[in-house]
């Protein structure tokens, strides 16, 4: 059954085959990404995982479905999601997605894209869009969002800070923005701030970076400047198949100062 605004009951999740997991391993470990545009690294990187992607990294991404359960919804309101892939987050809004008058699953990747525009026709989401778009240049249709989020894709942006910048710009006054995403501390964090050993700084963006993928210090202090900061929490999380290492994450809730 659907409501009003098309949101049906959630689907099962993407169910888990053997086959996928290991050509996703195998992808990770061996196929270095290529290209000579983020658009390209990015479809290289992706291509050969769709199929599968979401099982395989609801046991690496941590953090999304709390980040969700946080942040507001404006009824009749614009929700973009930059980097959003094959568009699970819409999942973790639940029932709350039929609130949004208009919903944009912005993402460069084409492979990652065909999987969200499947789940939009599945789930008879009749307000939602999957749009092939940079995140560092991407405005909605009617100029403005309410909330803006991106969930471990800021992390694959290289003018990640460019990213922000249109956040903010495209966020009416006390809109709300919300990030859940790796990161490495800063040598010398500011007070309540995560402090991370030598290693940690040194091992994850090095790891991270082999597949484009770069942890970024900055990340946390210039949500922070940007935005007021509504709530935050930093975390460790495991990966699939090393269960004794944690990855630093954090999930980060903002709002748009509104001037005076």
């Amino acid at each position: 059954m659907s409501d009003s605004a098309g949101v049906s009951s959630p689907a099962k999740p993407q169910p888990w085959r053997l086959s996928d997991e290991l050509k996703i391993v195998g992808h990770i470990l061996f196929n270095r990404s290529s290209g000579s545009t983020h658009e390209e690294r990015l479809e290289n990187f992706y291509s050969g995982q769709a199929t599968g992607y979401d099982a395989f990294r609801k046991r690496m991404l941590h953090g999304r479905e709390e980040l969700f359960q946080w942040l507001p919804t404006v009824p009749g309101g614009v929700w973009v999601d930059l980097g959003a892939g094959t568009g699970e987050n819409a999942e973790n809004w639940g029932p709350r997605l039929a609130e949004f008058q208009k919903g944009y699953l912005v993402d460069l990747s084409s492979s990652l894209l065909k999987i969200a525009e499947a789940r939009i026709q599945t789930r008879g989401w009749t307000n939602m869009a999957a749009v092939h778009a940079d995140a560092t240049k991407f405005l909605p249709l009617e100029g403005s969002a309410d909330v803006v989020t991106m969930s471990y894709s800021l992390t694959m942006i290289p003018d990640w800070f460019a990213a922000l910048d249109q956040a903010y710009k495209m966020l009416k006054p006390g809109g709300t923005i919300g990030i859940v995403d790796f990161f490495v501390a800063r040598k010398y964090p500011a007070d309540g701030l995560a402090k991370h050993k030598w290693s940690t700084r040194t091992f994850w963006p090095m790891w991270f970076g082999n597949d484009n993928v770069f942890l970024n210090p900055d990340h946390i202090p210039y949500l922070q400047n940007r935005f007021e900061t509504v709530k935050i929490s930093q975390r460790r999380g495991t990966l699939p198949y090393m269960p004794f290492v944690r990855v630093p994450h954090y999930l980060f809730m903002g709002r748009k100062r509104v001037e005076s």
